[in-house]
């Protein structure tokens, strides 16, 4: 698993090979092994495979292709409704209406999402994380028929990869992530130093220049993640979590 993992590469391209059911519940069934919150297991996963629901879904994703050419679509959900349905029958209650619920139940979903994904590539499938799941929650609770106290939090697009397969993505070097008993900031040398190899990547000198930008930096901050983006997509999922009783 560990020499997968270091060759491991988002899968936006998938072959029309099928995906049995037996083999997803395996992998959901050796994904809830993964560790959660006192055992409670405040997640559930939707499993989209008919063409007329990933067709309803594309739109909350931007139209990703990934979403309508998949054979399979797992939308990974923070769910504290069923405990809590489960503390009402027994006689209990679980006053879970609140955000650090929502936090609690947003770590184990990904906890979830992160070991099925690890088993699936062991088995051969690529994977796709898509971000935009939250960008769009409203439109997914709506698509998904989520009940209060449940939130989509990440989807991810399952299939056999076609070929040929993508490049594997850059990654920053491990000093620049690991710290030693505290916390060192960043100095503008260590920021230089950390992102010299990612800045000197050819296919991203590309996208500066495609994007008529200075920096790598301004492309993220200016074209993909902006300012009025970001603030836009927070106020619409802020609503989410209030009106799926979370805060």
């Amino acid at each position: 698993m560990i020499s997968t993992m270091k060759t491991r590469r988002s899968i936006r391209k998938y072959s029309d090979r099928p995906i049995s059911d037996e083999l997803i519940n395996e992998l959901l069934n050796v994904a809830m092994k993964a560790s959660n919150t006192g055992n409670m297991q405040l997640y559930s996963v939707v499993e989209t495979r008919s063409e007329e629901g990933k067709k309803k879904l594309a739109p909350a994703h931007f139209n990703q292709p990934m979403i309508t050419e998949a054979p399979v679509v797992l939308t990974f959900c923070a769910d504290a409704n069923r405990f809590v349905k489960w503390a009402e029958n027994r006689k209990a209650e679980a006053g879970f209406w609140n955000f650090q619920t929502f936090m609690a139940a947003t770590i184990d979903s990904m906890l979830f999402a992160e070991a099925f994904v690890e088993a699936a590539e062991e088995k051969g499938l690529g994977i796709c994380y898509l971000g935009t799941t939250t960008y769009n929650a409203d439109q997914i609770i709506k698509i998904l028929n989520l009940p209060k106290l449940v939130v989509p939090i990440v989807t991810v697009t399952v299939g056999y990869p076609a070929e040929p397969l993508p490049a594997e993505s850059e990654r920053l070097p491990l000093e620049a992530i690991r710290h030693h008993e505290h916390y060192t900031d960043y100095t503008p040398a260590s920021i230089d130093t950390y992102y010299k190899e990612k800045e000197e990547l050819e296919v991203n000198k590309e996208f500066v220049r495609n994007n008529n930008k200075e920096t790598l930096a301004q492309v993220f901050t200016d074209i993909r993640y902006t300012k009025a983006n970001c603030e836009h997509f927070s106020e619409v999922f802020m609503k989410v979590l209030k009106e799926q009783g979370f805060c």
